[in-house]
């Protein structure tokens, strides 16, 4: 494997130019580059976010295959389909990992009361900051790294995805392993490797979130692989990512 020209030193600047000449050189390193170059930048301050989705299956993976043992995390917003809790267990089995919990203190019963019933319909980008923006900004607050996997193939809104941001909202430093990665590469390797996936991306699911805010759809390979999200409406973010998107508000 290719060492990178520069390595950043813990405490050292993150400045523009040292995050644009890194985002350079990962552009043709891969995914296991990044995770190595953030791990030993970052030890265990750096953490994987994931929401059991195809990218989050590969990064998991890789992770164990490196033996980078770092925190990973999921946001529960008491609102998932059954099968995905189910696939945490069998991630945690099959890696003999604990994968952490992160949710709000607002019980849904709570929410309902204060803001009233099913506020995923009445005001969607209000349950995902208290659902989702809140509870995750509370666990990054003592963390210096975050991993994700989001890729500019998913949508439109995220083609700009750098390998390394910063993330303004958190003040964290934001890791995009798979960030020019497609679709049909992830899958590729989820299916040669036979790594456990949900399986409600065999029943017309190409993006799995809260059940009120997530249907299938008709297309087999839609190109935007957040369709099925807030149907019917602009919304396509939860809003965890808005704070790194060059093409968005």
């Amino acid at each position: 494997m290719q060492k990178l020209k520069d390595e950043i030193i813990p405490n050292q600047k993150l400045s523009k130019e040292l995050l644009d000449n890194l985002n350079k050189q990962f552009e043709v390193a891969g995914p296991d580059q990044v995770l190595l170059w953030g791990f030993r930048t970052f030890g265990t301050d750096m953490v994987l976010g994931t929401g059991f989705g195809p990218s989050g299956m590969f990064l998991i993976y890789r992770l164990w295959e490196l033996g980078l043992e770092i925190p990973i995390f999921y946001l529960d917003t008491l609102l998932l389909f059954e099968e995905t809790y189910e696939l945490r267990d069998r991630i945690e089995e099959r890696f003999d990992i604990d994968i952490t919990r992160v949710s709000s203190d607002l019980s849904l019963e709570d929410q309902a009361e204060k803001f009233g019933d099913k506020l995923w319909e009445t005001n969607p980008n209000r349950c995902c900051h208290l659902r989702k923006v809140l509870p995750l900004r509370n666990y990054l607050s003592d963390k210096k790294a975050w991993i994700t996997g989001v890729r500019r193939s998913q949508s439109e809104r995220r083609r700009d995805t750098d390998f390394v941001e910063w993330d303004p909202e958190n003040e964290v430093i934001k890791i995009n392993p798979l960030a020019n990665w497609t679709g049909d590469q992830v899958w590729g390797y989820i299916r040669g490797k036979g790594l456990p996936y949900n399986p409600l991306h065999d029943e017309g699911y190409p993006s799995i979130g809260c059940i009120p805010c997530t249907q299938p759809v008709d297309s087999e390979e839609p190109e935007d692989e957040r369709l099925g999200r807030w149907q019917g409406l602009e919304k396509t973010e939860c809003g965890i990512h808005l704070s790194t998107q060059k093409n968005g508000s």
